[in-house]
């Protein structure tokens, strides 16, 4: 389990990488193309190693799992894992969406969560046990009584493979026909913990890209689990689903067709 003085290291390591992202941004730095094709910047490189040196001092024992630098103390039952900016194409665009993402994760399960948009200064936190916070006050999900009226966000389907793309059109087909939102990266999850968005789907996702969401939407009573309905860890196969109502949840498998 997260203790309290893991949620307050955490909010210390998303002020740190917030410091080192703001005065980056819609400015001049360095970029360039992963193996991946994915891209980063300075300012990815530079908040993740702001907050690596803080985790490094002050809790030698934990693992970190971080996008940019590794793996550091595999073995380790408690990992911190980091994503300096979730939504680099936005950074990169001048759009303040992306989001820093911190998480605890315990034998495998994520137990403590972060989403953090350092300009906006709007920062999500969860904790396994208790309710999730928006800037220190406690948000709900929304209730969804029919998926006809759902609001879905997913960052692109150009990533979806065909055969993913199939069971995410078949969840587009089922939702209100101009409530579906492209872009946003982790920031559609801190929608969802707030109420906004009911749903976000996606695939393709890494432990650093969706571990720190876990605990924020479920916190705030909605849920995250893959496309068979189970729920998220470090072996999870990259599809994630956040439902702000769980009592959904078979009605967007079916309209996925994966009930």
């Amino acid at each position: 389990m997260a203790s309290r003085s893991d949620l307050d290291l955490a909010h210390r390591l998303a002020d740190a990488a917030g410091e080192v992202i703001r005065p980056l941004f819609r400015g001049s730095w360095s970029e360039e193309q992963k193996a991946d094709r994915t891209f980063v910047t300075e300012a990815d490189r530079a908040a993740e190693a702001a907050m690596r040196a803080i985790i490094e001092s002050e809790r030698p024992d934990d693992g970190i799992v971080g996008e940019e630098y590794g793996v550091r103390n595999e073995s380790a039952g408690r990992q911190w894992v980091l994503d300096p900016i979730d939504g680099t194409t936005s950074f990169i665009a001048g759009r303040p969406i992306f989001g820093t993402l911190i998480a605890l994760v315990q034998d495998g399960f994520p137990v403590l969560g972060i989403i953090d948009q350092p300009i906006a200064r709007e920062r999500w936190a969860g904790r396994m046990g208790e309710g999730t916070t928006f800037n220190g006050k406690p948000v709900t999900t929304a209730r969804c009584r029919e998926l006809s009226g759902a609001v879905l966000a997913t960052t692109t389907p150009h990533q979806f493979s065909d055969h993913e793309a199939d069971h995410f059109m078949g969840l587009a087909k089922s939702v209100a026909e101009r409530k579906i939102i492209y872009g946003g990266d982790c920031y559609n999850y801190g929608l969802v913990a707030s109420g906004h968005v009911d749903l976000v789907c996606e695939a393709g996702l890494k432990l650093h890209d969706f571990a720190a969401l876990a605990p924020i939407v479920e916190g705030a009573g909605g849920m995250m689990c893959d496309w068979r309905g189970e729920p998220l860890h470090a072996e999870s196969d990259g599809t994630a689903l956040a439902i702000g109502d769980p009592a959904r949840l078979e009605d967007v498998l079916e309209a996925m067709g994966l009930a």
